[in-house]
């Protein structure tokens, strides 16, 4: 059964709210301080949070509320940006990867085994409405999707 029909099942109501989560990490060496960069391009985590935030009508917000959207109007960030000129995920990763310290959007940590290596990892989460889930139907690949419900916490993965 996918995530879709299991929220479907649930009959959730309108202000039901899910928190999606992508998380993944690489091995890093820690004492040039290149792990950012080397877990940005080892991992899949920007490209995921960009194809999902680029869905129409999802409304994704940060765990603080603020529409993740909003974000990249208000630093100026989609005044480049021209409808048909490519694709809009591809943009948001392009402008993510250059202003991933700025945006704090993707939160990051780093395991350090020694004074040379390590284990970084980068998260993205973001809350959606379950109806606008329901709606746009996005690929959730390697998505955690969690609801809170009035039987419980539920966690699915897809």
């Amino acid at each position: 059964m996918s995530i879709y029909d299991t929220l479907r099942k649930l009959n959730l109501g309108d202000s039901a709210i899910a928190t999606l989560i992508y998380s993944e990490g690489t091995s890093v060496f820690v004492h040039n301080e290149t792990e950012i960069e080397a877990v940005l391009a080892g991992t899949s985590v920007v490209e995921a949070f960009s194809e999902l935030i680029a869905t129409p009508g999802l409304q994704a917000s940060d765990q603080w509320g603020n529409s993740v959207l909003e974000q990249f109007r208000d630093n100026d960030l989609l005044d480049e940006y021209e409808r048909g000129d490519y694709m809009f995920a591809e943009f948001l990763n392009e402008i993510i990867r250059e202003n991933f310290y700025d945006l704090e959007l993707i939160e990051h940590s780093t395991e350090k085994y020694d004074y040379k290596r390590g284990f970084c990892t980068l998260t993205a989460t973001v809350e959606i409405p379950v109806n606008n889930l329901l709606k746009a139907v996005p690929l959730l690949n390697g998505w955690q999707v969690s609801i809170n419900t009035d039987m419980g916490h539920l966690m699915l993965t897809h």
